[in-house]
């Protein structure tokens, strides 16, 4: 799941509501205390919206804290601060806290962030279930590959 938040390649596959993509080669992740990060979304005929902000703190793989802009307020402080935080389970699962605070906004817009987020956590959920399955499947076919390479005996 953390790769999931920071690798671009990865990233791009969830990030961003169905109605626009978000191609890999316009997603940039500085995943570093103070570095920036950056996905471009785009829509039909080219219309793009950019999101954006900064890391404040990384303790990976169980904890991120960044700051999301809002192009419509920016004011002089970030518009809000997300607290992402991963635990593993027991059984391989794991468990995501996420935690936004608005700095710039009113009740509507933090409405409207929250109903996009649980869009796009719908989406991480899809890709993880995809790549799991494409994870087991390559193990799996590593394993048959090792036991039919066996010499008979």
């Amino acid at each position: 799941m953390y790769a999931a938040w920071t690798t671009p390649g990865r990233f791009a596959r969830w990030f961003g509501p169905r109605i626009f993509t978000t191609p890999a080669d316009r997603v940039a992740l500085d995943v570093r205390p103070g570095g920036a990060w950056q996905a471009k979304l785009v829509g039909d005929e080219g219309f793009e919206v950019t999101l954006q902000g900064a890391y404040r703190e990384v303790a990976g793989p169980g904890r991120l804290v960044f700051t999301t802009g809002d192009p419509d307020n920016p004011g002089d402080a970030p518009a809000s601060v997300v607290t992402l935080t991963l635990d593993e389970g027991e059984g391989g699962g794991t468990t995501m806290r996420f935690h936004q605070f608005g700095v710039n906004t009113d009740q509507e817009h933090a409405e409207q962030a929250r109903a996009g987020w649980l869009e796009f956590f719908e989406r991480l959920s899809e890709h993880l279930a995809v790549h799991a399955a494409s994870s087991q499947a390559a193990a799996s076919l590593a394993t048959s590959s090792k036991v039919s390479s066996q010499p008979a005996a």
